[in-house]
């Protein structure tokens, strides 16, 4: 089974975000990952990893601001220094904490911004985040996100526009955050779509589709869906990135098979 984590920004909400870690550690899960780690100290974050002997998976890149419904800014041809910037400080975070991971979020698309505008401008910008963080020995991702209930005008809503990006910028360290509540809503077919593009898949989330709440409680087969990532050899992180329908602790009954299953082997 994969390995799984949590992301402590939808999950254990309950708690202060510093004691999410002991909390994710205690019901089994051995990373972690959120949104963002800029607002706590590196060295503070570090420790609480070392403390709940938890592995840092993921975060994001810096995405403008997020409190007034900025959802990434590598699109926009004005924002290109501030995103550079951000590549420098996520990878100063990753450095810290060991992380191997960070994820590239595309943004909205202005109206007034031509696709292809923001098409270049993305690749570019991605291009050179990729090899920045190849030099500290950090893969980047970029992520397709739903654009039909989620996040209307986001740039890579589909599993073939993300492709097409990796394929036009060619960095060895370039893959695929791939979510599978997001593309259930925009392509379905999940499995035979992640086997087909397994070679670029480099890390996964996963929700139940509707509602985005823990797996069980809509329409995706998540036994299967485990069953067929370990059977064509996925060797990466699977975090659950969902707001739990109750508390977190009472939405954890999908977790116990998985992690028995694991221990067994």
């Amino acid at each position: 089974m994969p390995r799984f984590a949590a992301n402590l920004s939808l999950l254990f909400t309950e708690l202060p975000f510093e004691e999410r870690f002991a909390a994710a550690s205690r019901a089994g899960f051995r990373g972690v990952e959120y949104l963002f780690p800029y607002a706590w100290p590196a060295e503070s974050l570090r420790s609480l990893l070392q403390e709940n002997r938890l592995t840092q998976v993921l975060f994001n890149l810096p995405a403008g601001d997020w409190s007034a419904g900025e959802r990434g800014i590598a699109c926009l041809p004005e924002r290109t220094g501030e995103f550079r910037d951000g590549v420098t400080q996520a990878i100063q975070y990753a450095e810290a904490l060991g992380c191997a991971r960070v994820n590239c979020l595309a943004g909205l698309r202005p109206p007034t911004l031509s696709f292809d505008r923001a098409w270049e401008t993305l690749v570019d910008n991605v291009s050179w985040a990729a090899e920045q963080c190849r030099g500290a020995g950090v893969d980047l991702l970029v992520e397709a996100i739903n654009s039909r209930v989620d996040m209307p005008g986001f740039l890579l809503d589909r599993s073939d526009r993300v492709i097409e990006l990796i394929e036009a910028v060619d960095a060895s360290n370039l893959g695929f955050q791939y979510d599978i509540y997001h593309m259930q809503i925009m392509e379905g077919d999940l499995i035979r779509t992640m086997e087909r593009l397994l070679p670029h898949i480099g890390h996964i989330q996963f929700a139940d589709n509707p509602g985005r709440h823990e797996p069980g409680t809509g329409e995706i087969n998540f036994p299967r869906v485990f069953h067929a990532l370990d059977a064509m050899g996925y060797e990466g992180w699977a975090s659950a990135e969902y707001h739990p329908l109750n508390s977190t602790r009472s939405g954890l009954s999908w977790l116990k098979p998985q992690t028995s299953q694991a221990d067994r082997r």
